[in-house]
C-alpha cells in the first residue's frame, strides 16, 4: 500500500495532537491539532505545501499528480493545513473554545507545521518549501523562521510581509462580513467592535448575509479588470452572465465558509510579517538577507493584491544569488496562481517549478 491508502481516513486527512499551544501573541490553543496529508514514500525528498486564505487540504491537491512537477513518485509531499481553514484547530471544530477565537499568526502556523514534518513525520531536512497565496506567505516564514531546513522555496502570488495596501482591502472585506451582525472592525490587525459588552454568536441570517457580502466584496479583487472586460468568467468557467458569476462562483464559495474561520485567517493573513521575529525583529530587509534556500518568487501580472511589484523588493533584498523572479502572464489576476482553474497558468507553474527543482 502506498502513503495515499495509508493516509486517508473518510475526511481525507490525518491530525497531528501539538497538545496545549503556546502562541505567538502569548495566548493558547487548548488540545491544539493541525491537519495534514501526505503523498509518496516518505523515503523520497519532501515537500512541504501549506493551504491558503479559505483552503482546505483537498484544494491544494491540484498541483499534485504523476503527470505534474509535485510527483508523488518523486517527492514526499506534505499539505499542511492552517489554524482556522476548518481542519486545523478552528473555530468551527472547537465550539469549547471561548470566542472571539485566540489571534494566531504566520509565525504560530509554521511553528506547528515545523512540530509535526519533525516529530511525527520524521523529517530532518526539505527539499522544498511552496504555496500559493497565504501559502507563500508561509512559505516566506519558513525560510526565514528555519533557514537551514530547506533548499527550495517557491513562493507564489503570495507576500512575506503584508501590504499596507492588502491590510486596506482586508478591512473591507472583514467590515463586510461583520456588518449584518450590527459589528465593526475594531482596527487594522485587531477583531469586532460591537455594542454589547460581551461576544454574541451569529445568527443564521447574519451568517448568511455577511458571507455574501464577503463574497462580493471578494469578487472586485480576486481576478483582474482584463479578466471582467474579456468576460472569462463565460467563455472558460461557463457562466450565463455577470450576476450569474457574482452569485454562482462567489456567494457559492463564501456561504461555503464559517465566518468565524473566515475571521481567524484574516487576522493571521493580514498581520502576516516574517520579520515580526527574531533575530529580525521588524527588519524585513535583514529577514530577506536571513533566507538561505534558492528562491523563485512568482508574482502574477495583473494581481491587484499582490503586485509584482511588492516582490521586486523581495527578490532585490535577498542577498546575491539567492533570489530569482518570474511573473505569471496572466489576466486570471490572484487566480493565475490557484486553485486550477486556469489550465494555462497551470501549465506556465508547472513548468517554471520543474526547472527550478532541476536546475
Amino acid at each position: 500500500m502506498d502513503s495515499l491508502s495509508l493516509n486517508d481516513k473518510p475526511k481525507g486527512y490525518q491530525e497531528y495532537a501539538l497538545g496545549d499551544f503556546t502562541l505567538q501573541s502569548g495566548g493558547t490553543i487548548p488540545n491544539a491539532s493541525i491537519a495534514y496529508k501526505t503523498f509518496g514514500s516518505s523515503s523520497n525528498p519532501a515537500i512541504i505545501y501549506p493551504t491558503w486564505y479559505s483552503g482546505t487540504i483537498a484544494t491544494n491537491e491540484w498541483l499534485i499528480g504523476k503527470d505534474k512537477t509535485l510527483n508523488p513518485d518523486k517527492y514526499y509531499i506534505v499539505i499542511v493545513a492552517l489554524f482556522g481553514n476548518g481542519e486545523s484547530s478552528s473555530p468551527s471544530n472547537r465550539p469549547d473554545i471561548p470566542k472571539p477565537f485566540p489571534n494566531v499568526t504566520v509565525y504560530d502556523n509554521v511553528k506547528a507545521q515545523y512540530q509535526l514534518v519533525t516529530k511525527e513525520l520524521g523529517i530532518k531536512h526539505a527539499k522544498a518549501v511552496l504555496g500559493w497565496s497565504m501559502g507563500a506567505g508561509q512559505t516566506f516564514q519558513w525560510a526565514t523562521q528555519y533557514p537551514d531546513f530547506m533548499d527550495y522555496i517557491a513562493p507564489f502570488c503570495g507576500a512575506a510581509k503584508t501590504s499596507l495596501h492588502n491590510q486596506v482591502f482586508l478591512e473591507g472585506v472583514k467590515s463586510a462580513l461583520l456588518g449584518p451582525k450590527s459589528a465593526a472592525s475594531g482596527g487594522i490587525c485587531k477583531g469586532e467592535t460591537s455594542s454589547g459588552d460581551k461576544y454574541r454568536e451569529w445568527s443564521d441570517e447574519e451568517k448568511t448575509v455577511g458571507l455574501k457580502a464577503l463574497g462580493r466584496v471578494y469578487a472586485g479583487w480576486g481576478f483582474s479588470q482584463a479578466f471582467y472586460r474579456e468576460k472569462v468568467y463565460e467563455t472558460v468557467l461557463g457562466f450565463k452572465g455577470l450576476e450569474d458569476f457574482m452569485v454562482g462562483w462567489w456567494e457559492g464559495w463564501a456561504l461555503s465558509k464559517d465566518p468565524e474561520n473566515m475571521l481567524v485567517m484574516l487576522h493571521t493573513w493580514q498581520a502576516g510579517d516574517c520579520s515580526a521575529q527574531e533575530p529580525y525583529n521588524g527588519d524585513f530587509k535583514a529577514a530577506m538577507q536571513g533566507i538561505k534556500a534558492k528562491a523563485l518568487v512568482l508574482p502574477a501580472k495583473t494581481d491587484l493584491y499582490f503586485p509584482p511589484e511588492d516582490s521586486e523588493i523581495e527578490v532585490e533584498n535577498m542577498r546575491p544569488g539567492i533570489g530569482k523572479l518570474a511573473v505569471f502572464p496572466s489576466i486570471w489576476g490572484h487566480w493565475a496562481g490557484g486553485p486550477g482553474d486556469s489550465k494555462d497558468d497551470v501549465k506556465w507553474l508547472d513548468d517554471q517549478l520543474r526547472e527550478f527543482f532541476e536546475s
